[in-house]
């Protein structure tokens, strides 16, 4: 182990650096990959080391960049395309969507669409409605579609690859406000996606907060708050959400009877409500001592005020408050 701080943009980038200095098949492609401005210092340079000729910077088309991607997928590349803002990747959804899902299925496995498309979400600094929006449950409501959302450094640069080397068509989400989280650097893996799933990153015994990406980066800001209480609060990862595996969320539910569950878009059809129903499927509801809450985005387009949007983004300190209330300690305020 290392004392070397390793921070989450820097993290993505090292990942791209391992998938294209180890696979001559890799390439990536997308709008802005040789400017800060797009993508952060998540692919600083990379053009100079491997070559414009592997980090392609295309016009402004996200249907275009996708459909050549899936197409040389299907050439036997491993192409990883770049989406600056998820926003506009809905462009690109007919590829996604119709294409790299479903031809896996409809030709009996004889072609697997090796892609990988990344979506990076922004949000806050007044953006707005256009520029703000998570959208990675719809996308997980797609068979044939693999969804992962990584919230740590290393998650970002494993994921990455496992994501690049799998088979599958993935959609890799990376999220704006984690690009300064730092953890000590660890080696370099290379992990089978398939394998990968919900881990718990802190153990507590009261309550258990569930998110994916930066969502449950906040869980565990908000569990910190809550052991200053006395409060021991489980915080679970989801990192995969799709497939989703529920099994070790309802075990965690089923010892400490509380579920918080937390997401970064919106409230109807969510991947909140769909982490809840997998706890109630599997949990014998009498073993819950709290209705489970759920933390999400109002059903309403992003605002571009910075004063609306402190009201509209949820923090750790509400995920801290309902944790209190499920423990019937709520905190005095003068």
């Amino acid at each position: 182990m290392t004392d070397t701080m390793l921070a989450y943009g820097d993290a993505i980038r090292h990942g791209f650096e391992h998938l294209l200095e180890t696979y001559p098949n890799v390439f990536t492609i997308g709008q802005g990959l040789w400017s800060p401005w797009y993508v952060g210092n998540t692919m600083t340079n990379l053009e100079s080391r491997f070559g414009r000729e592997r980090v392609i910077d295309t016009p402004v088309s996200e249907a275009a960049c996708t459909g050549a991607a899936l197409g040389a997928a299907l050439c036997g590349f491993r192409p990883i395309v770049i989406h600056p803002r998820m926003d506009f990747m809905i462009l690109a959804a007919d590829a996604m969507v119709n294409q790299s899902a479903k031809w896996n299925h409809m030709l009996g496995g004889q072609t697997r669409p090796s892609v990988t498309i990344r979506g990076i979400i922004n949000r806050g600094g007044e953006q707005g409605a256009q520029h703000s929006q998570a959208l990675h449950s719809w996308y997980a409501h797609i068979p044939g579609l693999r969804v992962v959302m990584p919230s740590t450094p290393s998650d970002a640069r494993d994921l990455l690859i496992a994501a690049t080397l799998c088979d599958d068509p993935v959609l890799y989400i990376d999220d704006r406000w984690l690009y300064e989280v730092k953890e000590p650097a660890t080696a370099v893996r290379e992990p089978v996606l398939a394998a990968e799933g919900p881990v718990v990153r802190r153990r507590g015994s009261d309550v258990t907060l569930v998110g994916a990406g930066y969502s449950a980066h906040l869980c565990g800001l908000a569990a910190n708050l809550l052991a200053a209480d006395g409060i021991s609060a489980e915080v679970i990862d989801v990192r995969v959400v799709n497939p989703l595996r529920h099994d070790l969320i309802a075990e965690s539910v089923g010892r400490t009877g509380r579920l918080i569950a937390v997401d970064g878009s919106w409230r109807t059809c969510g991947l909140a409500g769909e982490i809840i129903a997998g706890v109630a499927e599997r949990v014998d509801l009498r073993a819950l001592k709290a209705r489970p809450v759920r933390f999400t985005l109002p059903d309403a387009p992003a605002p571009t005020s910075r004063a609306l949007e402190a009201i509209y983004y949820t923090s750790a300190e509400d995920i801290a408050a309902a944790a209190r209330v499920q423990m019937d300690r709520v905190r005095e305020t003068a």
